[in-house]
C-alpha cells in the first residue's frame, strides 16, 4: 500500500481579525503576535484600519467578512459625521453589526472612572492597558479570548480590586458634550450635533461640573478635568 504524497493536510481554521489603531507600528506588532499563535491550526485573515472613518467604511463594505475578534485602540481620530468618536463607539457599532465578534479594547488610560465606564458600556472580552503590553502578554491575552475567556490586564485588575465602590460614570451624551466643548462648539449650537434638547445639554453641563468638581464654571476647565480622567 502506498501513501498519497499529495493528500491534503487538515484544513487550517481561518479566523477573521480586525485591528484598528492610528499607529502603523502598533498594528504591525499585533499582527506579528497574532500570526505566531498556533500556526499549525490557524491561518488568520487580518484586516486593518487607522481611524474611526476608515474602520466605519470597512465595516460598511458588503465584501467585508464577519470578524471573529476586533482589536480596537480607544483613542483615535473621530468620524464626526457618523458620531464615532473613539474605539468605544466603534465597538458598539461592531457589536450591533457582528454580535458574535469578540472585542478587545486597548488604552493608555489608567483612570478607574474610565475603566469602569468601558466595562459597563462595552463589556469587552479583553481590556488591556498599553503599558502592560508585551509580546508575551499580547499572546496570552489573545489565547484567553480565543478560548472565549475574558482577559483584563494587570493594571485593570489592580484598579478594580483597589476601588470596588467607585461608581462615577458618564454616558454617551455626556461624552459628546465634552467632545464638542473641546472643539469650541458653542452651547447653543450643540443640539445641531447631539440628539437632545438645549435644556438637557445645559442640565448635563452643570451635572458634569459638579461630578468633576470644576468650581470655576469654565468649559475649558471642564474639558481639561474630563481629559485628565480619560473620559473622552
Amino acid at each position: 500500500m502506498t501513501s498519497d504524497s499529495n493528500a491534503p493536510i487538515s484544513e487550517l481554521i481561518k479566523p477573521n481579525i480586525l485591528i484598528v489603531d492610528d499607529h502603523p507600528f502598533i498594528i504591525e506588532g499585533y499582527k506579528n503576535a497574532i500570526t505566531r499563535y498556533n500556526p499549525k491550526e490557524y491561518e488568520f485573515v487580518i484586516a486593518q484600519a487607522h481611524d474611526c472613518k476608515s474602520a466605519y467604511e470597512l465595516l460598511q463594505d458588503e465584501d467585508t467578512p464577519q470578524f471573529d475578534i476586533a482589536f480596537l485602540d480607544i483613542s483615535m481620530p473621530a468620524y464626526e459625521e457618523k458620531d464615532l468618536f473613539s474605539g468605544e463607539d466603534l465597538a458598539k457599532l461592531i457589536i450591533k453589526k457582528m454580535p458574535h465578534c469578540k472585542i478587545v479594547l486597548l488604552t493608555m488610560y489608567t483612570e478607574l472612572l474610565k475603566i469602569k465606564t468601558i466595562i459597563r458600556t462595552i463589556n469587552p472580552n479583553g481590556l488591556v492597558i498599553k503599558n502592560d503590553l508585551t509580546f508575551d502578554e499580547l499572546l496570552f491575552a489573545f489565547d484567553k479570548v480565543m478560548k472565549c475567556e475574558k482577559y483584563y490586564s494587570q493594571s485593570v485588575v489592580k484598579m478594580l480590586n483597589q476601588s470596588p465602590h467607585n461608581s462615577i460614570e458618564i454616558d454617551e451624551f455626556d461624552k459628546q458634550i465634552l467632545f464638542h466643548f473641546s472643539k469650541g462648539t458653542e452651547l447653543s449650537e450643540m443640539p445641531h450635533y447631539i440628539a437632545i434638547s438645549l435644556n438637557e445639554i445645559q442640565r448635563r453641563r452643570i451635572a458634569l461640573m459638579e461630578l468633576l468638581k470644576v468650581k470655576s464654571g469654565s468649559n475649558d476647565d471642564l474639558v481639561k478635568e474630563a481629559k485628565s480622567k480619560g473620559l473622552f
